[in-house]
């Protein structure tokens, strides 16, 4: 019964779209970007129930006030919170992200931490296993790339 459903829906639906999707799905674009498109699709969710939502509290509080409800002055409110709480995120998104990797750039002493204690690790590790030569290749490994 069920093979007989599908088959009836799938009956329906031109061959050229079937073939359409299949070739949707092996582009590489949506497959390169499957992230892309699912944050952006979250995002569009949420925005959407952002502002559906707003719209009910929106007119309730507006009728509990004895109020006309306008349309403008609903998309000012709406958009002026969106707005803010963009702001709050992203600002502090924007100097999380940004903040660290110049940070990292510039060499701070937080993006060093355990550089030192790895670099004796592997001095350590290369003096047993070569024994001598193990000097001779870390003080050209120095001499390339100094310490700092």
């Amino acid at each position: 019964m069920r093979y007989l459903i599908i088959r009836l829906l799938f009956s329906y639906i031109p061959l050229s779209f079937i073939r359409y999707l299949q070739d949707m799905t092996n582009n590489s674009l949506l497959k390169d970007y499957s992230y892309t498109w699912v944050t952006l699709g979250l995002f569009v969710f949420s925005l959407f129930g952002h502002w559906a939502t707003a719209w009910v509290i929106y007119k309730s509080d507006q009728q509990a006030h004895n109020q006309p409800v306008e349309v403008s002055q609903y998309i000012t409110q709406t958009a002026r919170d969106t707005l803010e709480n963009w702001q709050s995120e992203f600002l502090q998104l924007v100097w999380q992200v940004g903040g660290l990797a110049v940070l990292w750039h510039l060499g701070s002493p937080q993006s060093k931490e355990g550089d030192d204690r790895k670099e004796e690790k592997i001095d350590e590790i290369l003096r047993a296993v070569n024994g001598k030569k193990a000097d001779k290749f870390i003080a050209a490994v120095d001499k390339k790339y100094p310490r700092k």
